[in-house]
Formats: C-alpha cells, sequence, structure tokens
C-alpha cells in the first residue's frame, strides 16, 4: 500500500503493509533511528512521536493512520540546526543515564508544552506518563519547567 506524509517537513511516500506500526517505517525503511522500541504496548512511551502536533505511541499506530499527516520525530525536534527548547533544557539539566528513553520523553514534553505552556507539576503529572528504567524524574521535571522558561524567553 503506498502511503504519503510529511516526515519532519519532507514529503515522502512508502509502500509498505498499512497495518506496519509507524515506528518501524520511521526506523527500518525511512532510517530514523532516534525513535525507540521500547515495550510494544504503548505502555512505556520510548516510540512517542508526533502526528499532527500530537504525541503519539507509534508502536501502535497503523502507518495507514498518517497519510496526508505531518508526523515529527526526535530528529525533526529542533529546526534549522538550533536545539529545540525540550532538547536545550534535556541538556543543561543533565537529564539522560542510559538515554534510551529519552527521546520520548523529549517529545511528549514539546507536545505538551504546545498546549500548556507553563505546566505545573500536577500538570506534569498528568501528561508525562512514559517510563525511564533509570529513574531520571526529578531531574526530567526540572527540564521540563527549564525548557517552559526558554520558550516564554524566546516570545
Amino acid at each position: 500500500m503506498k502511503i504519503s506524509f510529511k516526515i519532519n517537513g519532507e514529503d515522502i511516500t512508502v509502500e509498505v503493509d498499512g497495518n506496519m506500526p509507524l515506528l518501524w517505517v520511521v526506523r527500518d525503511t525511512l532510517g530514523l533511528k532516534g525513535t525507540k522500541f521500547g515495550c510494544g504496548k504503548a505502555a512505556c512511551g520510548a516510540c512517542t512521536l508526533h502526528v499532527d502536533g500530537i504525541a503519539v505511541r507509534s508502536c501502535s499506530y497503523a502507518v495507514r493512520f498518517a497519510e496526508g499527516k505531518s508526523v515529527t520525530t526526535i530528529e525533526g525536534l529542533s529546526i534549522k540546526g538550533e536545539l529545540h527548547p525540550v532538547q536545550q533544557a534535556w541538556t543543561d539539566e543533565i537529564v539522560p543515564q542510559c538515554g534510551y528513553c529519552q527521546p520520548g520523553f523529549m517529545m511528549a514534553t514539546a507536545a505538551l508544552l504546545n498546549r500548556i505552556p507553563n505546566p505545573t507539576d500536577q500538570d506534569i503529572d498528568d501528561n508525562i506518563v512514559n517510563v525511564c528504567r533509570c529513574a531520571t524524574y526529578y531531574r526530567m521535571r526540572k527540564a521540563i519547567h527549564r525548557a517552559a522558561e526558554i520558550n516564554n524567553q524566546k516570545v
């Protein structure tokens, strides 16, 4: 099945089984390795990316649903070589340990900040439900608040 969509601002067409998870199209067909496989059941969030600006667990999102939409991966979060505020905050706060789950957390955070520019701790608890085996949650919370500050400075 031919499926056309934008990925990180670029128009593409892939010919794959429409039921294939978007995660595998991104990683295996398009070679964008930043989006990670975690659980395969949409529970952990390692595979989070954006579809039309909404955070989506791509391991359980059939690629056919991406037809005509805009997909953003961690590779497309920065703009013209400038780190996205979330990426900058993650660096500033030295968030990752192993780093495996971090692209999913950053994508979930970017979607949150688009909806709630100044999230409270409760907003973060209610919306950032990804799983980190290294338990860097305290540093992530600091980074989410830092990213909101960076965003507000740009306005």
